[in-house]
Parts: C-alpha cells; structure tokens; sequence
C-alpha cells in the first residue's frame, strides 16, 4: 500500500454534538412601535415625531407619560398598545402558516403586492388598446 492509502482513515471523536436549539429572535422592547386605539396613529421610535419635537430613536418608554399626547387625537400614552417590531408579520401568530405565504408577509410587503398587482392589472388593460 501507498502511504497515501495509510494515512486514510476515520478519526473519531469523543465529543458529543449538541443538537442546534432553534429559538425565536428576542426583540428589544424599545424598537417596538405602538398604535394609539383612539385613531390609529402609530408611534415609530425610529422617526420620532417631528411635529412635537420627539428626536429620532426616542423610545416609547422614555416619553413623558404626562406631557405626550398623540400628536392626530391627543389621547394619553395609556390608549397606545405594543403592536411590536416593524418587521413583524401582522396577524395572530397561529394564523401565520395559513394563507399561501401572504400571513408571513410584514404589512409593507403585503402593499407593494397589493398596489403592483393593480398596477399591473391597469397596464394590462392599457394594453388592450393597441390591439386592433
């Protein structure tokens, strides 16, 4: 045998493989944008509120609780609700495999399927008229 063919063979090891534990991504609580259930306005931390002088990157957590009122209905920061990250898919978290994939989509995703279908659809019917 060759010395190639010799120093072949299978080493094995005594360590044991830990099974990758898949878990889900922990958010952190001042990213989280909350809704005002008065009106609907959503307060984002990542564009604050220009129009009351609320900086950029501004936490919910670190606003006055008695000074700030939602800047459309001046309803107290006890109507808001954590309606969570902006990349969160909207709806129940059991209705998110249902759907054809469209449950999963975060609501941005979900408009611009919403408005190029129509889009699309406008184009397609523009087009009828070119033919004769």
């Amino acid at each position: 045998m060759s010395d190639e063919q010799q120093s072949v063979q299978p080493v094995e090891t005594t360590e044991a493989v830990e099974p990758a534990v898949e878990t889900a991504p922990v958010s952190d609580p001042r990213t989280h944008r909350f809704e005002c259930r008065s009106c609907g306005y959503v307060y984002d931390p990542d564009e604050g509120v220009k129009k009351v002088g609320i900086d950029p990157g501004t936490a919910f957590e670190d606003l006055d609780a008695l000074a700030f009122r939602c800047p459309v209905c001046r309803s107290k920061v006890a109507a808001f609700r954590d309606i969570g990250p902006r990349a969160k898919a909207s709806g129940f978290d059991e209705n998110l495999d249902f759907g054809l994939g469209v449950n999963r989509m975060t609501p941005g995703q979900k408009n611009v399927l919403i408005f190029g279908s129509l889009a699309l659809g406008f184009a397609f019917f523009l087009s009828l008229y070119s033919l004769r």
